[in-house]
């Protein structure tokens, strides 16, 4: 794993940069802070869903942005998401349940209670449980940088048009890193409309992957959900409303006035396989001994506001 970068470069069909080459000790985030701004990609408002919690105690104002996965990943619960949104549906629930080290989750505080539960707006798709994973296209995507091993939840992984995946003969599908969102369900065969709707905010939770749908990540705001109070029932759910933290609204990014917007750094670019590399072999000052690897978790996708010109 220490030559990841030269390995990243063979199949991303470039040579390997001079810096790197010349053994620069840069740090990762020096590596995107002078990355062209051509190797950064435009997310669409449209794929962008804005959480707006209450105000915190001192009347701070609180949103979440969380970025909705391309296909063919989970199209059935997204499209659920955007009927959702469109309909105002979150308006006025809240964020149920926080477990430490674990998800931060938010839907309906009645959804369990089928006299009071809010109703869904009609026609949502019930999304079967082969959606978890998307069907394997067998030639390597241009835009694909593949990590030389796989780990104990996937034989092989991958980061592909920016997001990470794991891959295996039967398929691929996204992986559970620290801000991904998912959608919570009950037991199988349900695998949840959208609805209730969670977010990573510890550990990598990857016994998740394949067995629950991941629709997004958390792109600005994470730690507005990971620094909640805990909850104090069962799985970290509140136990009272006084403790839940209400949501104002959740609106699709195109319906938000005068929103950001927000590019990520490609993962088919050499600036990309050398700040993957940079995160696998950490030579910069303040490390002594380079790790010499980084899990899929361990190399997240940079996002930024676009910069001004």
């Amino acid at each position: 794993m220490k030559n990841l970068l030269a390995f990243a470069m063979i199949l991303l069909g470039g040579a390997v940069p001079l810096a790197a080459q010349n053994g620069a000790a840069l740090a990762p985030a020096q590596i995107v802070a002078a990355a062209p701004r051509a190797d950064w990609r435009p997310i669409a408002s449209k794929d962008l869903l804005v959480m707006e919690l209450a105000p915190d105690a001192s009347g701070k104002a609180r949103r979440v942005v969380i970025q909705l996965l391309p296909p063919p990943f989970s199209q059935g619960w997204i499209d659920n998401i955007r009927t959702l949104a469109a309909a105002h549906w979150w308006d006025g629930l809240a964020v149920t349940r926080v477990q430490d080290n674990y998800v931060a989750q938010w839907g309906d505080p009645d959804g369990e209670d089928k006299a009071k539960a809010r109703p869904l707006p009609p026609g949502l798709n019930v999304v079967p449980e082969q959606d978890y994973t998307a069907p394997l296209d067998q030639s390597v995507p241009a835009a694909a940088l593949i990590l030389p091993h796989g780990d104990a939840y996937a034989p092989h992984t991958l980061l592909q048009g920016g997001w990470p995946l794991g891959r295996d003969a039967g398929g691929q599908w996204p992986v559970h890193c620290y801000g991904m969102v998912g959608v919570g369900r009950n037991l199988s065969p349900d695998t949840g409309s959208g609805a209730e709707l969670y977010a990573v905010i510890g550990h990598a939770p990857r016994h998740l992957d394949r067995n629950i749908a991941l629709v997004g990540r958390v792109i600005e705001g994470i730690e507005l959900l990971s620094s909640l109070p805990r909850g104090t029932g069962a799985l970290g759910v509140y136990e009272t409303r006084a403790e839940q933290v209400p949501i104002r609204s959740l609106r699709l990014g195109n319906a938000v006035p005068g929103l950001p917007a927000y590019e990520y750094l490609a993962t088919d670019t050499a600036t990309f396989a050398r700040y993957a590399d940079a995160r696998a072999n950490r030579h910069d000052a303040f490390f002594i001994h380079p790790a010499g690897g980084a899990d899929i978790c361990n190399v997240p996708v940079p996002v930024r506001r676009v910069p001004a010109r």
